[in-house]
């Protein structure tokens, strides 16, 4: 079997994402994680490209949201895009993000508030309750 190359498959990844999100199946998507901005900004053209295709936005994120729903290790350092269509959804994630950091601040990030910071991004990408209690439950990588 061929191997894929690393471009052209986060490109085939987020082509998928824009549709998703075009077709109102996600209202939030990410792009997979890149281990530094050079390398992310290297898609960035294509992936405007493909976001034109789809009438759908990115945004490039430097500081990705991190919680429970993904393991530490996938996100921590990383860069990533995120695609949407409203500007609302993407708002409710700087929302949830700057929740989070106000917690964090405020020595209030308790379980309970990490566990439903992480349940409302996993409703803003779109999962299903069940698929975000296994990806809770998968996750042995979460904050201490």
């Amino acid at each position: 079997m061929r191997e894929i190359d690393s471009y052209s498959y986060h490109l085939g990844a987020a082509d998928c994402f824009c549709e998703m999100v075009r077709a109102g199946v996600k209202r939030l998507a990410l792009s997979h994680p890149c281990d530094s901005k050079a390398e992310r900004d290297f898609f960035l053209p294509a992936f405007q490209k493909l976001c034109e295709k789809y009438s759908v936005k990115l945004y490039a994120e430097d500081d990705p949201l991190l919680t429970d729903l993904f393991p530490l290790s996938l996100n921590r350092g990383k860069y990533n895009v995120i695609f949407y269509q409203d500007d609302s959804v993407l708002q409710e994630y700087l929302n949830l993000k700057e929740e989070k950091r106000q917690a964090l601040e405020a020595d209030a990030y308790t379980p309970s508030c990490r566990l439903r910071i992480a349940r409302q991004y996993g409703q803003l990408l779109s999962y299903t309750e069940a698929g975000i209690d296994r990806l809770l439950s998968a996750n042995t990588e979460k904050e201490t």
